[in-house]
């Protein structure tokens, strides 16, 4: 029997565990409405498509961003807008349907998947639910965090932030209701190919411990894989869903604005550049979604640190990532071939700390089991390719969280240590979620079938050999090509990394941060191959226990907005620093407002900024606040007195049109009473040549 891990200090070591942590069915009867798509189908079968898009962006200030673990880490403008981007498919000859969302998001928590299904279910009753549902996240670390049920995901963030967590509930459901409404006749078709030059190998250790016949599959230590389902309705290209795996992490711990990174970017050029798409014009267009897919040891940032690779510059990294992704994924899109077959789903909930796993898919062939929930001492160290090691608190340090970091101060007890052999021990959140939900337990396992490709959909960051084995297993189990079963990771929960049980046994990052023991990968290899046998065989499959919603039992540290008060000499929108009479192409346009806390409206569907252009003497909208070329920063000036600016700047593209321009700026106030009131400012107007 393996040795207990010996005890560390207790004085310093739990703080900086918690902070590590933070980083990191079947269909029945058509309903009504499927029965009508059904009964409109035409002879030759075929689909039904489409597609929605919609704003999830949180609170854009003072907010701790969620991906990093950092407490420093607060949310201070927007670069860039998070969107949810959803995909409805329904098979006409059947009637049955699936949805399909990736939104710019770090992680689909529990709560957002119960509080979306939940929202659904009261809109369309019982035609979408959890098994013909799959939500994924791009898995961007730039946005703001707090919409979790779960401690360990909230705790550096300072606690549930409500009015975040409503932004991504609200925009995921809007898209959802966008795609449905949008559905029209269309056709799917499919195309694969590689991309070499987006991701290199963070955990390179672990890896090389995998057997050789693993290994062979990924000769660059890399998964260049790429797959792309093309959807036209009709005789239009209506989106595409482009699966690559690397970590949407190219923008560092360092940055305070919200950004959807690289994926982001690479759906932003193709809607917005590509195809036109104004997404303040609230009017159907090109949906271009960049999901993940195994990526838990995939890193963007080539030169394995943080912010480096191809450049030195991280927002121009997030930009040639995602780019390289967009001009592979356009290529793939432009050769994809039609594909046929129906549409269906299947998912079940599996206690993922209480699961006997078969010899079948055991390395050693003996019966083993999962184990409750611990976090390892390497998570401490973070994953120093992508965010480097959280700092421990100084020993004496309070804050608004040590009485939560007080209660995580408990011995992992001998017998839990051995059944996570040979991770040394830091916090067994599996123990603790009795007392209150710290790491989730019981986890959503779906499998979607879309035509001719599966999605395996991961409740985790599944490493890329991880993810083959259980991409080896669901299609042996249903008989397909092992490229037509894509891994899913960041789908429907999050429960931190999976490895193999060789990767393990490295403790590196992701082997520490495996929460429920050597055997978690088995385990899943073997509830997927269940879930895979029912979709085959087109049994009823046991949706198991459901997990408990967790809504009641949640905090915040975090402090609301006060008031609000203009500075001296200065109204609400009034201009602090005006831009220069003229600028040239290639230049960058600064102004500074008086303004409210952007707490007061999240102004989701909207903007907090305007570029706007003269033409024949109208003024029109040309660049908001979701746009690549524009950056809104809010700074307090005094926290006694409520004041605060907005910094808006604007990079000039060497494409501009000459002309008159002017920067707008929407914001909102609170009083001393509460009354919130919106206000606009406008800039002096300045010429671009």
């Amino acid at each position: 029997m393996p040795p207990r891990t010996p005890r560390r200090s207790r004085r310093t070591l739990p703080a900086m565990a918690v902070a590590a942590v933070l980083g990191a069915v079947s269909l029945g009867a058509p309903s009504p409405a499927a029965a009508s798509d059904a009964a409109a189908a035409s002879a030759d079968g075929g689909y039904l498509v489409g597609r929605g898009i919609a704003d999830v962006t949180g609170e854009a200030a003072e907010t701790g961003m969620m991906g990093y673990s950092s407490f420093d880490q607060k949310t201070s403008g927007i670069h860039q807008r998070q969107r949810s981007r959803a995909f409805v498919v329904a098979d006409r000859s059947t009637g049955k349907r699936v949805v399909y969302v990736n939104a710019d998001l770090a992680m689909i928590f529990q709560s957002v998947q119960q509080g979306v299904i939940a929202r659904l279910k009261e809109r369309y009753g019982s035609l979408y639910d959890e098994a013909n549902v799959l939500l994924s996240a791009t898995h961007t670390h730039s946005g703001p965090g707090g919409y979790s049920h779960h401690v360990a995901y909230n705790l550096s963030v300072l606690g549930f932030q409500s009015a975040t967590y409503r932004a991504v509930v609200d925009g995921i459901v809007e898209s959802v209701a966008k795609a449905h409404d949008d559905l029209k006749p269309g056709t799917v078709s499919l195309g694969t190919g590689t991309l070499t030059n987006a991701s290199v190998n963070r955990s390179r250790t672990a890896f090389d411990r995998n057997p050789a016949s693993d290994r062979a599959a990924f000769p660059g230590a890399i998964d260049p894989a790429m797959t792309v389902l093309r959807f036209r309705q009709g005789d239009k290209d209506a989106g595409a869903i482009s699966w690559f795996a690397t970590h949407n992490t190219s923008i560092t711990n360092k940055n305070t604005l919200i950004s959807p990174d690289n994926k982001g970017y690479a759906s932003y050029a193709w809607e917005h550049d590509r195809e036109g798409v104004r997404y303040l014009d609230n009017t159907p267009g090109f949906v271009a979604a960049f999901p993940n897919t195994n990526a838990g040891d995939m890193s963007p940032n080539l030169n394995l640190k943080p912010g480096s690779g191809p450049t030195e510059d991280e927002f121009e990294n997030a930009r040639i990532i995602g780019e390289r992704q967009l001009d592979k994924a356009r290529e793939i899109y432009r050769d994809a071939k039609p594909i046929g077959g129906g549409v269906d789903s299947r998912m079940t909930y599996v206690d993922m700390e209480n699961v006997t796993v078969s010899g079948a898919y055991t390395p050693d062939g003996q019966e083993r089991r999962t184990c409750p929930a611990v976090v390892g001492a390497s998570t401490l160290a973070g994953s120093v390719e992508d965010g480097p090691a959280i700092p421990g608190f100084e020993e004496g340090t309070r804050t608004p969280v040590a009485g939560i970091i007080d209660a995580l101060r408990i011995d992992t007890p001998s017998w839990l240590a051995t059944c996570q052999y040979p991770k040394a021990s830091l916090i067994p959140t599996g123990l603790l979620s009795n007392v209150h939900p710290v790491t989730p337990k019981i986890l959503p396992l779906q499998i979607v079938k879309l035509g001719e490709l599966y999605l395996v959909a991961g409740p985790g960051e599944f490493t890329i050999t991880s993810g083959l084995r259980v991409r080896r297993t669901v299609a042996q189990q249903l008989g397909v090509p092992l490229d037509r079963v894509l891994l899913q990771g960041y789908a429907n929960s999050y429960s931190q990394y999976v490895t193999t049980p060789e990767e393990y046994d490295a403790q590196q990052y992701e082997g520490g941060s495996t929460l429920y023991g050597r055997y978690t990968l088995p385990a899943y290899q073997q509830e997927f191959a269940r879930v895979a046998a029912s979709l085959k065989q087109g049994t009823a499959l046991d949706r198991g226990t459901t997990p408990p919603d967790e809504s009641g039992r949640q905090f915040t540290f975090q402090t609301g907005v006060v008031y609000d008060n203009p500075p001296p000499n200065h109204s609400f929108g009034s201009v602090m620093s005006p831009p220069s009479a003229s600028y040239a192409r290639g230049a960058t346009a600064t102004v500074e407002f008086a303004t409210g806390h952007p707490k007061n409206n999240l102004r989701r569907g909207g903007t907090f900024l305007e570029v706007q252009r003269l033409v024949d003497g109208t003024w029109v909208r040309v660049l908001d606040d979701g746009d690549w070329a524009t950056t809104y920063r809010w700074k307090r000036i005094n926290g006694l007195t409520g004041t605060s600016k907005a910094t808006i700047t604007w990079k000039i593209a060497a494409d501009t049109v000459p002309g008159d321009y002017r920067i707008v700026h929407h914001g909102d106030a609170k009083n001393l009473l509460g009354k919130i009131t919106p206000f606009t400012g406008t800039s002096p107007v300045f010429k671009v040549s």
